[in-house]
């Protein structure tokens, strides 16, 4: 395909102009991300008590605001595709702008969620309004920013997901059990537990839907695009549905069915996705993003809860609980950034070191556990590796695979990874409830048993990564498509110009 420069009858845009575009899009995407990944931490536990006197409920009532609480995380997964397709053919400013509202309306909504469908619908609007910003910031990075943007968006992802439960447990921490000890927080804090990210992000958005610069050079949506990019939202919305339904009632074991068949799933659309003309690319991009959803959120949201209640039964619950987290996203970020500066021949070994270093943070708990170490002496020195490698790992590999793929490639993966988010708390959530069984009876033995499941899902999650591995590599075009793949102009880069056909 040939390029050429844009049509000089066109209307001349001037570099300042162009530069301060382009800064406005990294700067949405610095807001924005974080702003819709903090929907999916879910602190209603830690005030249900609270949260059940002020709403008059019953027991079974109680399920059903646990229930409501949750379904920002399966709303926000159905969402996606649909928000992939709209910023493909309406334009990513449009959706994006209408993401926003939509979070806006649902964070200040919940000052009057004083039913349990109140609730539900509260946190459902949430969930779709970051459903919709997500697969526009990127479409946003791709058609403005370059490789760095884009770098950017899978950093500032990655670092979303270690981040969120952290972010949402100190403003919402766990219950002292004792009458009148700690801060008095009102139960609907757990709504919308750190919403000055969107509030960031409301100040910035104004910058990029005004200052356009040069349109980027991404292709008119077709077709086949459109039925790659939708064709996850029916499977996604059934395991949605189904998620909800059993959160109650079901056994440990029927979750963890449930999971594994999800997850063969997934692996199965991103395996076959990763092999097609539109959504396909040259390292998988699809099956790096399912890999990030099962390991990071997964992995760090238990983490943070593991801390938690150490501190809390050490006496020393403080910020400094979640240092390791903030390592983390900070490892996230550089790693991306690195992936950017990376030469281009590179890309599958870069792929490859992101998946080791995920399998890396898998060790440490492993490690004590099989030496008998003490579990409150060990988790802040666990948590710290652990952190700074998942986040590391998944931000190279996330940020260079992305960078070999093209717009649709990218949508048609991020489809996928907040799926494989649900799936992988499906999966840990159920371990630690099978080992919480029988009920402990001092929190010594609590902690304990919340450990154990949580070795156990890591023992899994390294198997599991090892495989996806494995499955990317396998879905991979041949090499001589991936030779071409590299010849090609760099989608990523916003070169100003327009194609004039073959």
């Amino acid at each position: 395909m040939a390029w050429a420069k844009t049509d000089p009858v066109a209307p001349p845009v001037s570099r300042g102009r162009d530069v301060v575009a382009t800064l406005g899009v990294v700067a949405v995407v610095v807001a924005a991300v974080p702003a819709a990944v903090l929907v999916l931490p879910d602190t209603s536990a830690n005030v249900v008590d609270e949260a059940a006197r002020s709403l008059g409920l019953s027991s079974s009532g109680v399920a059903d605001l646990l229930r409501a609480t949750g379904l920002s995380v399966p709303v926000l997964l159905a969402a996606v595709p649909v928000g992939a397709v709209a910023a493909r053919r309406f334009g990513a400013r449009t959706v994006l702008a209408l993401g926003v509202a939509l979070l806006v309306a649902g964070l200040l909504a919940v000052g009057r969620a004083d039913s349990v469908p109140l609730v539900g619908a509260v946190r459902a609007v949430q969930g779709v309004g970051a459903g919709l910003i997500l697969p526009a910031t990127l479409v946003l990075a791709w058609e403005r920013g370059g490789r760095l943007a884009a770098s950017l968006w899978s950093g500032a992802l990655v670092a979303s997901l270690v981040g969120a439960m952290p972010l949402a447990l100190a403003r919402v921490p766990l219950p002292d059990g004792a009458p009148g000890a700690g801060p008095v927080i009102d139960w609907r804090t757990a709504l919308a537990p750190f919403p000055w990210s969107t509030a960031v992000l409301v100040i910035v958005l104004p910058f990029c839907l005004v200052m356009r610069g040069r349109r980027g050079r991404l292709p008119a949506l077709r077709n086949p695009e459109r039925g790659q990019l939708v064709l996850p939202l029916a499977p996604a919305a059934g395991f949605a549905f189904i998620a909800v339904v059993t959160t109650y009632g079901w056994s440990p074991g029927g979750r963890l069915v449930l999971a594994a068949l999800a997850l063969l799933g997934l692996v199965g659309l991103a395996f076959v996705g990763s092999r097609d003309a539109t959504a396909g690319s040259p390292l998988g991009a699809a099956v790096v993003l399912v890999t990030t959803g099962l390991l990071t959120y997964p992995v760090a949201a238990p983490l943070a809860g593991i801390a938690a209640v150490a501190a809390r039964d050490g006496g020393d619950a403080s910020y400094r609980t979640y240092l390791p987290f903030a390592a983390g996203a900070g490892a996230a970020l550089v790693a991306a950034a690195t992936a950017a500066r990376l030469p281009r021949d590179a890309g599958r070994v870069a792929v490859l070191a992101g998946h080791a270093l995920m399998v890396l943070a898998t060790l440490p708990a492993l490690f004590t556990a099989a030496a008998h170490v003490p579990v409150s002496a060990h988790i802040p020195a666990v948590a710290a590796v652990t952190m700074a490698a998942l986040g590391a790992g998944a931000g190279l590999a996330l940020a260079v695979s992305l960078r070999y793929a093209g717009v649709a490639a990218a949508l048609f993966g991020l489809s996928l990874c907040f799926p494989a988010v649900l799936t992988g708390q499906l999966v840990v959530l159920s371990l630690q409830a099978g080992w919480l069984r029988p009920a402990p009876t001092t929190a010594e033995a609590q902690l304990a048993a919340l450990t154990d499941g949580y070795r156990a899902w890591l023992g899994a999650a390294a198997v599991l990564v090892v495989l996806l591995a494995v499955a990317g590599r396998a879905a991979a075009p041949g090499r001589a498509r991936a030779r071409a793949a590299r010849r090609e102009p760099d989608q990523s880069e916003p070169l100003g110009t327009v194609s004039t056909g073959r």
